[in-house]
């Protein structure tokens, strides 16, 4: 099987999984199980590109591992996060905004563009289990190891700090500033950053370099559009004491306390 065809059928599969999810989310009246999907819907690529290689070998097995552990985590994350929470508010926003008409503008501006951009960060893992020619791991592979358990933990720790700190109805209205959030005002986007550098370095290691603008894109969504810039748009609104946390914690990369105020933020 040649690469072009492996990744046609990943992005029918990727959009085919996006459809179906988008008739339940019109049944439910509710486009927030999207949410809990993402991750998960890695794990299917992942599946259904180790079966399609001609070649399985450690590091298709270890792309697999790493994709799956990570997907599973963090759609189980999210499923008991939003479980009897309703629809997120930036869907309730979405189809208040487009009336009547949300329930197709949603198949393609909220599914169908999401399954496109996870089959886009996924090439990586697509590419360098297609690449794998059965040698051993190597550096690369150690790196990109050590780099995805750093941002799975950072993930995991936060999301689970986070989860604890919102549990006490005594923190109504406050700002979580411990653990690692008194490092990066977002351990779990950081998380991400590394898992998908992680995964690209070995991808690397099979010969894959080309889909280094893979996890470009995520760190830039991450950074600029749907992560830290979506959250941080009025939360400072809604958490008036976040203003002070923006000055004194770094936004991404994770650093010591700033004990001062300053212009720049990093």
């Amino acid at each position: 099987m040649s690469f072009g065809l492996l990744i046609l059928i990943n992005l029918g599969v990727a959009l085919g999984m996006m459809t179906l999810l988008w008739n339940i989310s019109v049944m439910r009246k509710d486009a927030s199980v999207v949410d809990p999907f993402w991750g998960a819907g890695f794990v299917v690529l992942a599946a259904v590109t180790s079966q399609l290689v001609e070649m399985p070998d450690v590091r298709v097995w270890l792309l697999l591992i790493m994709i799956t552990l990570w997907g599973v985590r963090l759609s189980g994350y999210l499923m008991l996060r939003n479980r009897g929470k309703g629809e997120d508010r930036r869907y309730v926003a979405m189809r208040e905004k487009r009336g009547a008409d949300f329930w197709w503008f949603s198949l393609f501006s909220v599914f169908l563009l999401q399954g496109f951009i996870m089959w886009v960060v996924s090439l990586p893992v697509q590419a360098g289990m297609y690449l794998a020619s059965g040698e051993p791991l190597g550096l690369l592979d150690g790196l990109g190891f050590l780099a995805w358990l750093i941002g799975l933990g950072f993930e995991s720790v936060g999301d689970y700090q986070m989860a604890r700190f919102q549990s006490n109805p005594d923190n109504e209205g406050k700002v979580m500033d411990r653990g690692l959030w008194g490092l990066t005002r977002h351990p779990n986007y950081f998380g991400d950053f590394m898992v998908w550098w992680g995964v690209y370095l070995v991808a690397l290691s099979a010969g894959a370099w080309w889909t280094f603008f893979s996890p470009a894109l995520m760190s830039f969504f991450l950074i600029k559009v749907s992560g830290v810039a979506l959250l941080e748009k009025d939360i400072s609104h809604r958490r008036p004491g976040y203003r002070d946390y923006i000055k004194k914690t770094n936004a991404f990369f994770p650093g010591p306390r700033r004990t001062f105020s300053t212009d720049t933020d990093t």
